[in-house]
């Protein structure tokens, strides 16, 4: 694929690596004001910090995201993550976090079967009682369907006309844009390139920060994507990596599972879609 079409897909992707330097331990505790950034700095201080963010970006985070971000590096050292529902500000559940509480109850409802206790992860393939989903490559264009690859097939993102500071808005908003956004990825064939929610919600700060309309400019880069689908072969998948438990996986829809480890995203999609 062409730089560009790499770039696109990396939009959201503003997590740095993590500045662990010894030098920084001090300052990352004396600049701690939750539990979770605390815990943060001393996942940093006993050498788990390889992948996390730096300290300014994951202050950015909002507690739910931290909470993920901290969840296997903090378990592999023995450390307790807090309740997010702790550190959240009020008048944000977790209920209403959508897909970015990977790692803890998934929206089941969505789920024929009610829960994803209920499946097995097998590699490529989610096994659940009474249907599977298999994970998704990127598919050339022989196998995509009439007109997905046409100026008509639109991403349809609404623009967001809330308060940015609102977070509980925000994560009904992106929550939503989401499970609209990876289905149409699916459609046109790069379901296995697509952005975590992390990625996702680090897109829209950005772009939103930035002023520039979120819902605009991913309709625009969908634009592009398609263009480039039309000319260009894709590899099917980017990397040998899989997921290592369903506690790392949510529900979009009936017909769509999604995997996330923050740095790498998995679909994963019913043969009955």
């Amino acid at each position: 694929m062409t730089t560009r079409w790499l770039a696109l897909l990396a939009l959201g992707a503003c997590i740095g690596l993590a500045q662990a330097a010894r030098a920084a331990e001090s300052a990352c505790m004396e600049g701690a004001k939750t539990e979770l950034e605390q815990l943060y700095c001393q996942v940093v201080r006993e050498g788990g910090g390889a992948g996390l963010p730096s300290p300014t970006d994951f202050k950015r985070n909002d507690p739910q995201v931290q909470a993920l971000l901290l969840r296997r590096p903090a378990g592999r050292l023995g450390l307790d993550v807090p309740d997010v529902g702790v550190s959240a500000a009020p008048g944000s559940p977790p209920s209403q976090a959508g897909p970015e509480l990977v790692g803890s109850e998934p929206e089941a409802e969505s789920e024929p079967n009610g829960q994803l206790t209920e499946c097995r992860l097998q590699g490529q393939r989610i096994t659940c009682p009474q249907r599977r989903f298999d994970l998704v490559t990127n598919q050339p264009n022989s196998k995509l369907k009439d007109g997905v690859l046409a100026s008509n097939n639109r991403l349809g993102l609404g623009p967001f006309e809330g308060n940015r500071n609102d977070e509980e808005t925000v994560r009904r908003y992106l929550s939503d844009a989401y499970d609209r956004y990876i289905p149409k990825m699916v459609d046109i064939g790069l379901g296995a390139s697509t952005m975590s929610f992390t990625a996702f919600h680090h897109a829209f700060h950005t772009m939103e920060g930035g002023g520039v309309d979120f819902a605009r400019r991913m309709e625009q880069t969908f634009t592009l994507l398609k263009q480039d689908k039309k000319n260009l072969a894709v590899d099917t998948r980017y990397h040998d990596e899989l997921p290592d438990d369903l506690s790392l996986c949510t529900v979009i829809n009936r017909d769509i599972i999604v995997c996330d480890n923050v740095g790498t995203n998995w679909v994963y999609v019913s043969p009955t879609r």
